[in-house]
């Protein structure tokens, strides 16, 4: 029997980041900065929301096409976070943690492409 998403390691990675980034945003100086909070929350949902739908075609190559997506997205949040710090939004120690889960989830999601497209060869 396949997994559902939820079950996947990377999926509950992502649901850490996007609480860690709603946090963030919540204790940093951005009341004023809508346009880069709702840029910020798009790309971190846009993670799991990805995952999540590549998972239900239960096509391999699908699911590899929105893998590849959310690790786009996965790239978005680190950039943002990076940007936060260079627009002194917050400091590099509060948001530490995050841009090092953003590392973490990329890994994990060019791990899982990989899998999944060693299965496509057989």
């Amino acid at each position: 029997m396949t997994k559902s998403f939820e079950e996947f390691e990377v999926h509950k990675k992502g649901v850490l980041l996007t609480k860690q980034v709603f946090k963030l945003l919540n204790n940093s100086s951005l009341e004023k900065e809508f346009g880069f909070k709702d840029q910020i929350k798009r790309a971190v949902i846009s993670i799991t929301n990805n995952i999540a739908e590549g998972s239900e075609y239960n096509n391999n190559k699908q699911f590899i096409r929105y893998l590849k997506i959310a690790k786009g997205s996965c790239a978005e949040v680190r950039n943002m976070l990076l940007l936060a710090i260079e627009l002194e939004f917050c400091t590099e120690n509060e948001m530490q943690d995050s841009f090092q889960l953003t590392i973490e989830i990329s890994q994990n999601i060019s791990n899982f492409i990989k899998y999944l497209d060693s299965k496509l060869e057989k």
